[in-house]
């Protein structure tokens, strides 16, 4: 699959090892005093190495590499005797449990507070793990990032009861299809709703799923949530 993934240029690479130390996965090795990717399937594309590096030898391109496996890293540093820090705090999955009634905290003067619906995190496309347990059985919302802008009942409406997923088809690198062909392929998932804007540019959120969907060889229902730019649903 073509994604994002770190590159060190050896000529800049001074040798000081703190980009290895910095890699919660295990993919950085220092070799006959070189930093070196030795695993691409252990590099999560998040870059904690890239701003500990003083000689600006580690940057960020988009090339053909494994999929980051996650199972394999935690492996690996388990036989190292190391923990697995999950790289990004902001990347590591988890469920969310919802109680039925909002609690007390949250009934101000003016009345109940609107209460968060999200049942996961993380929620950004690039950042969730293809094989997060919550994906089983789950029905799987795909939403442009400006959705829940646009509408303030979006919680209640669309993310309620659904697993979510957002992104910017027009601001993030690279392409959804691939990994979320890998989510739908290889998870139980019931039904499959996208919301998106009006505008052109999120129709690449649209071909995405529709993509992921036709390659998934899965017959899966799904339907497209047009938004305009005042909070209507155009469709």
């Amino acid at each position: 699959m073509i994604r994002r993934i770190i590159n060190i240029d050896e000529e800049k690479c001074n040798g000081c090892g703190l980009c290895a130390a910095a890699c919660h996965e295990g993919a950085i090795k220092m070799i006959d005093g070189k930093a070196k990717l030795t695993r691409d399937d252990y590099c999560d594309g998040l870059g904690d190495c890239l701003p500990v590096c003083p000689t600006g030898a580690i940057t960020f391109i988009e090339r053909e590499a494994a999929a980051y496996d996650e199972a394999a890293v935690k492996k690996n540093l388990a036989a190292a005797g190391k923990p697995h820090m999950g790289g990004c705090p902001g990347s590591n999955s988890k469920r969310i449990e919802r109680h039925a009634e909002p609690a007390a905290e949250c009934v101000a003067s003016q009345g109940t507070q609107a209460v968060s619906q999200l049942s996961q995190w993380p929620v950004q496309i690039k950042l969730v793990p293809t094989n997060a347990h919550y994906f089983d059985g789950c029905k799987l919302l795909i939403a442009a990032d400006c959705t829940a802008f646009a509408r303030g009942d979006f919680h209640e409406k669309f993310i309620k009861n659904h697993v979510t997923l957002i992104g910017c088809p027009k601001l993030d690198e690279g392409d959804y299809a691939e990994k979320l062909t890998e989510i739908i392929k290889n998870n139980d998932i019931k039904s499959v709703t996208v919301a998106r804007m009006e505008v052109p540019c999120c129709g690449g959120i649209e071909n995405a799923v529709k993509r992921a969907l036709q390659a998934s060889g899965k017959f899966i229902p799904w339907q497209v949530v047009t938004i305009a730019t005042d909070g209507t649903i155009l469709d």
